[in-house]
Formats: structure tokens, C-alpha cells, sequence
């Protein structure tokens, strides 16, 4: 696949304060492909397909029509494909020839995908610079919107609110149950606005997917025919900003570009993926990988805001790393890593235990969800004097939730009314607590 000079790529929404949005191409050419790349296309989706109208076929690659008639009726003059009937004006059925689907099988030895055509990597380096999480500017507003259905304390907002502005990564820490990964699900929140990608991207004649229905949530679906939106190209889609979150199963594989070879497809990595949105790495140290690889992986990256990835034939390509890294552990940072890579993490947010008065606080938040018509502050007050205080034992934010859970399965099961007792807590702490 031949390269592309930015003068024929896509024209990109770039201007100051103006949305990004990509607008649609009048021709191949301003699209950033080529006629193989067009008839690769076609070829494999009538194949698939079997008989298809042009708009159909313009419709399934996200291209407008334009151009279409004109580039089928130079197959058919090749005998490659053959109308089959009438369709609307300017417009048939097509179906391929004997001679295009043998055409059409090699086009799938050399790559097999079928869909949306790709988009120029050079149009996509240039929207991640348009949406660039740098640009936005999280204020107080915007994080009591994110964090409304956690129970957060003023210090807590303080920190938070640099650290987001910072666009430069956190640690998380703090003892388990304390809503690390809860603090770390909402952050992208506070950026409160959408993005658009491309769902394919071409790069050195190979076809890269970047979007990923299990990361990314799609603002609105893809409208085809007569419902397409005439002012946006079909090649992106508009997501919310992502959250990606890796946990233990993190390995360094996910950090690099999959490649079929049975296909001849190959798949973004995680923090691609991720660009202009939030990553969090959970409970990290405890990866299949030691610390200092990720280390090693990351340190240019996080410095530099890009990465270097390394495509099947083997060249390497950079590519914007531009996003909000979270680390969320239950150690502290420095028994992981080393001071070069937390130089690098600015910010080091410490999760601690609730007090006692948010730890009753957090009862009147859980109650009304999961059914509680009322909080009986006298049942808390026996809680927490029998079973914490004799005990011995911290208050941890997520244990309030988890004790009304105990007692609501309790009182289904035997048909009782849904309500805080003494009896209850005790139930639900033997049950709870029997190795903790």
C-alpha cells in the first residue's frame, strides 16, 4: 500500500476550539486509498455477499456513492463483475463473473478482511492530536458530576482534580476495599466528552483494527442508506472517551500489536486502544510480568507521550501514547517500581479508610439502592461497636455495601421484610468476616 501525504488525506476538524469530526471524502483519492485497496473491497464483500446495489456496497465500506458508479462500471468493462438488475437512478445490482471471484479468493489469500474501508494511519495520528486528553480541563463541576455516586472527601477532590488536569498518570494505592478501582472507573468521566476513531486503519499495506466493541461504547449506531449523516465519514465511529482496564492478566503480548496470520489481520494493543481516554493498569504488581518490564515497556512512552510498535513484516512505526495512565495497588508505589519510573508518575493519591462518619454515610447512600426503606442508625451503631471496635477491625468503604447485600439475600430468601437489625448484622458478619 502506498503512503500518503497529508494533502491526500481526509480533511480533519482542527481548528481551535471546533469539535473534531471527520469529514466525509468526495472521492477515493481524498479518501487516502487506492483503486486495489477499493477492489479488494468490493471484490471480497460481493463474494461474501453474493449481489449487492452500489449504494449497498458504498454503504458496507462507510464511502460515499459518488464515486461508486464509475468504479463498477470500469469491473464490469474488465468482467469482473456483471449487473444483474436495475436498481434507483445511477444505480444496479452487481454480482461478480467467474473471473471475479477468482480475483476476488486472492484478494482474500492476501488479507481477509471484509468492511469499512480503512482509514490513512496519518489521519489517525492527526485525531488523536485533535482530541488530545492535554486539552481538557477537568474543574471541581466536572468531578462531583463523575464522582456523585461515590462518597469522596474535600482533600480527596484536591488531589484528584491536579492529577486529572495533569494528563500525565497516577498511583492509586491504598488498602483493598477503599474504591481504588472505583476512583480509577470514573476519572474519565470528568472529561464528560466523546471522540471519534476510525474502525480500521491502513498502515504500511497492512490492516490494523482499532475498534473494539469490549472497550470502546459507540455514542450512536452506524446509520446506513437514506438515514446516513451526509456531514461525517462512516470509516469512524463516535465513542465515549474509552476507560481500558487491565488487571492481573496483563502481559506483555498485550502491550503489542496482534497479528493474525491466517487472516492477515492484525489488532491494536491495549493502550492504543486507549488513546484519549483513561488505562488503568489494576492491581498492579500483581500482572503476569514483574513491574520493572512494564518499567522498561513504559518509560519512553510516559516521558515522551509516544510509542514505538512493531508491525508483522517487522518495521517499527511510532504512534501517540495520549492518555491518562492509572496504576491501582494495595502496595505503595515505591516497593514496586524504581524513582526513575515514579518521576515519571507525578501524582500519588493514597485511598484511605473511611471515618466513622463516612462509614455511616456510606449505609444511607447503598440503603435506598438495594431496597432498604430505611436506615436504622441504632443497628449501625450496634455494627460497628460489636464487630469493629471490640474487634479491632478498619473500616473499609466497600464493607457497608457488602453487609446490606448479606442481609437483602437473607431476607429474599425468607421472605422478610428488607430492614437493618441487630440479628441481621450479626448474620451478615459471620458470614462475611468468617476469615477476614
Amino acid at each position: 500500500m502506498n503512503s500518503f501525504e497529508p494533502s491526500t488525506v481526509p480533511s480533519l476538524t482542527t481548528e481551535a476550539k471546533e469539535p473534531f469530526r471527520p469529514r466525509p471524502a468526495n472521492d477515493f483519492v481524498t479518501a487516502g486509498l487506492n483503486s486495489a485497496q477499493i477492489e479488494s473491497l468490493v471484490l471480497k464483500f460481493l463474494l461474501n455477499f453474493g449481489n449487492a446495489a452500489g449504494r449497498r456496497i458504498a454503504d458496507e465500506l462507510g464511502l460515499p456513492f459518488g464515486p461508486f458508479p464509475e468504479f463498477l462500471r470500469h469491473l464490469k468493462n474488465q468482467q469482473i463483475v456483471a449487473y444483474t438488475d436495475n436498481a434507483s437512478a445511477n444505480d444496479y445490482y452487481y454480482s461478480l463473473t467467474d473471473s471475479g471471484r477468482a480475483r476476488a479468493r486472492n484478494h482474500f489469500e492476501e488479507c481477509a478482511y471484509v468492511g469499512t474501508a480503512p482509514v490513512p494511519f496519518e489521519s489517525y495520528v492527526k485525531s488523536v492530536a485533535a482530541q488530545t486528553i492535554d486539552a481538557e480541563q477537568p474543574k471541581m463541576a466536572d468531578l462531583r458530576r463523575a464522582f456523585s455516586d461515590l462518597l469522596i472527601n474535600e482533600d480527596m477532590f484536591q488531589t484528584l482534580g491536579a492529577a486529572i488536569n495533569s494528563g500525565r498518570g497516577m498511583f492509586i494505592y491504598g488498602y483493598p476495599g477503599n474504591g481504588k478501582t472505583s476512583i480509577a472507573e470514573r476519572i474519565t468521566r470528568c472529561f464528560g466528552t466523546s471522540i471519534w476513531i476510525p474502525r480500521v486503519i491502513s498502515i504500511e499495506g497492512h490492516i490494523l483494527k482499532l475498534f473494539d466493541p469490549a472497550s470502546h461504547e459507540a455514542v450512536r449506531p452506524r446509520a446506513g442508506g437514506l438515514l446516513r449523516m451526509d456531514d461525517q465519514d462512516d470509516r469512524w465511529i463516535e465513542i465515549k472517551r474509552p476507560t481500558l482496564i487491565a488487571g492481573g492478566e496483563l502481559t506483555m503480548e498485550n502491550l503489542e500489536i496482534s497479528y493474525n496470520p491466517a487472516t492477515k489481520i492484525s489488532e491494536a494493543p491495549l493502550q492504543m486502544k486507549s488513546n484519549n481516554g483513561t488505562f488503568l493498569i489494576d492491581d498492579f504488581g500483581r500482572q503476569r510480568m514483574q513491574p520493572i518490564e512494564l518499567l522498561n515497556r513504559w518509560i519512553i512512552p510516559l516521558e515522551k507521550r509516544y510509542d514505538f510498535l512493531t508491525l508483522a513484516n517487522g518495521k517499527k512505526i511510532r504512534v501517540p501514547f495520549d492518555q491518562l495512565i492509572l496504576f491501582s495497588t494495595n502496595l505503595e508505589p515505591k516497593q514496586l517500581v524504581d524513582e526513575a519510573f515514579l518521576r515519571r508518575i507525578p501524582y500519588k493519591v493514597n485511598v484511605t479508610d473511611p471515618s466513622e462518619a463516612n462509614f455511616r454515610k456510606l449505609f444511607e447512600i447503598f440503603g435506598p439502592k438495594l431496597g432498604f426503606k430505611s436506615i436504622d442508625q441504632q443497628a449501625i451503631s450496634y455494627l460497628i461497636e460489636t464487630h469493629y471496635c471490640r474487634a479491632e477491625r478498619p473500616f473499609r468503604a466497600c464493607q457497608p455495601r457488602d453487609l446490606m447485600l448479606q442481609i437483602r439475600n437473607h431476607c429474599i430468601f425468607n421472605e422478610l421484610e428488607i430492614e437493618m437489625t441487630a440479628e441481621y448484622f450479626d448474620i451478615a458478619v459471620g458470614n462475611y468476616f468468617t476469615v477476614m
